[in-house]
């Protein structure tokens, strides 16, 4: 009986990028329940799965609005009608100015700052749509990434913001560390002591993270939540709690193509299909559902090394298995497609439109 990885690599070739739509739509539902219990408005991160079909699911289910990574990903929602859009990094330069002043002329958009430079372009494109833009000050609670690193550094970014006649203050931007409450809670609570008495409130206090779905309603003042990974989930979210091997709802199709030795063999996906992510220290490169014990312990660009001399079992050339990836963001962004499959029968295809969208 052919399986349905093996009918995915006839009718799509291997590898391929598939995922179940029964997990997907549970993941969304169980995300939007999360914040629901928590009192919290759900704006789900598309750079996971870069797709307008499914940003609408998740819409569809209650959320927001969306957030985006970058300028193109906000683009690509919006000429596909959806709109409520978050854009959480910072945007820098005459292009992304002319680009946003572009997109603001046509929708309501929010935007994230860490630097008065920022602010700077932001009242410029402002200005040329002639409409106001919402900026959203981004904080650093802990992670060490981008964010303003102290709470006066927020208040004074904020000010500066709500003094642009083409601007509007609109809250805080948070990524606190996965379970750092306190840590974040301090610093929140400064902050909106010092707005407040600056003569500004937050409106917006915005929080991140699959991992943190968990610690929902923990941080006092939180008003809505961003989560990217949990529609599909990955290794990287079974190793730390936050799901479990039936919650991926994505597996990369691939054929062993080679076994030119006893304990080892090669898969047709190396590092431009699983992409070389360690997935912050995992073993191996992905897990094979049907041989769990198999290794993916290195890659070359096509090449998929396998360890397989803790097999009890190990694969023969051509057979076709689905790896569940460590990290599924960068995957998705190397696909051009999606096989979509539901109760073990393939439905169709949806396209990743906003892949490559990196700027």
């Amino acid at each position: 009986m052919t399986t349905l990885a093996e009918e995915v690599a006839l009718a799509y070739g291997s590898p391929a990028v598939m995922i179940d739509l029964g997990v997907v739509e549970r993941n969304v539902a169980r995300a939007q329940a999360a914040c629901d219990a928590a009192g919290l408005g759900n704006r789900p991160h598309i750079k996971t799965h870069k797709s307008p079909v499914l940003a609408r699911l998740q819409r569809e289910a209650g959320a927001l609005g969306l957030t985006c990574q970058t300028l193109g990903e906000a683009e690509v929602m919006h000429a596909a009608g959806l709109d409520g859009i978050l854009i959480s990094y910072n945007l820098l330069g005459p292009d992304k100015r002319g680009r946003l002043a572009r997109l603001l002329r046509e929708t309501d958009l929010t935007v994230s700052a860490d630097h008065p430079a920022v602010v700077a372009g932001y009242a410029e494109a402002a200005g040329a749509a002639g409409r106001p833009l919402d900026v959203v000050v981004e904080c650093d609670t802990g992670r060490g990434r981008a964010g303003v690193a102290t709470p006066a550094e927020a208040v004074a970014l904020a000010r500066t913001i709500a003094e642009s006649p083409s601007l509007r203050f609109a809250g805080l931007l948070l990524y606190p560390p996965d379970g750092a409450v306190a840590q974040a809670q301090t610093f929140l609570d400064t902050v909106r002591a010092g707005l407040g008495e600056a003569g500004l409130e937050a409106r917006i206090v915005s929080t991140g993270g699959t991992p943190n779905l968990r610690h929902l309603g923990a941080l006092r003042g939180a008003t809505e939540h961003r989560a990217g990974t949990a529609v599909f989930n990955d290794r990287m979210m079974m190793a730390c709690g936050a799901a479990t091997l039936a919650d991926c709802a994505l597996d990369v199709v691939a054929t062993v193509v080679s076994r030119a030795a006893p304990g080892r063999g090669i898969l047709d996906a190396g590092s431009k299909t699983l992409t070389a992510d360690p997935g912050g220290g995992l073993d191996g490169y992905g897990l094979i559902r049907e041989f769990p014990r198999a290794r993916i312990a290195k890659f070359a660009e096509e090449h998929g090394f396998l360890d397989l001399s803790g097999c009890p079992e190990s694969p023969e050339v051509g057979a076709v298995v689905r790896v569940v990836p460590n990290h599924v963001c960068v995957v998705v962004n190397m696909a051009d497609r999606l096989v979509a499959t539901r109760d073990g029968r393939i439905v169709g295809e949806i396209p990743v439109a906003a892949r490559g969208m990196s700027r």
